[in-house]
């Protein structure tokens, strides 16, 4: 059950992050894009963390634990900057898109 949630989990984030991949590459407005790369990004990070996750669930070894907190720390990495980048550029987003208008 436990890795059913995992994979659920797993394409949801790769669905967001090809979801604002796909918004950033289509924006012509600088900061939407920079906006869109970040919220991106955040799902990537999701992506290497759950599948981290899931990689420890299904193989319990030491190699795998090793590898495991390599990605996790890393998954965690990217979701935290990304987050600060999207609160940063969102302050500015609706701003832009007013004045483009």
């Amino acid at each position: 059950m436990l890795n059913l949630i995992f994979v659920f989990a797993i394409i949801i984030s790769f669905v967001f992050y090809f979801y604002f991949k796909t918004r950033q590459i289509r924006s012509t407005l600088p900061i939407a894009k920079n906006w869109y790369k970040s919220k991106a990004n955040v799902g990537l990070g999701a992506f290497i963390l759950l599948f981290a996750l899931n990689q420890a669930y299904l193989f319990p070894s030491t190699y795998t634990f090793i590898i495991v907190a390599i990605l996790v720390v890393l998954g965690i990495f990217v979701i935290l900057e990304n987050v600060k980048k999207v609160r940063h550029y969102g302050q500015y987003v609706k701003e832009e898109f007013r004045i483009n208008q």
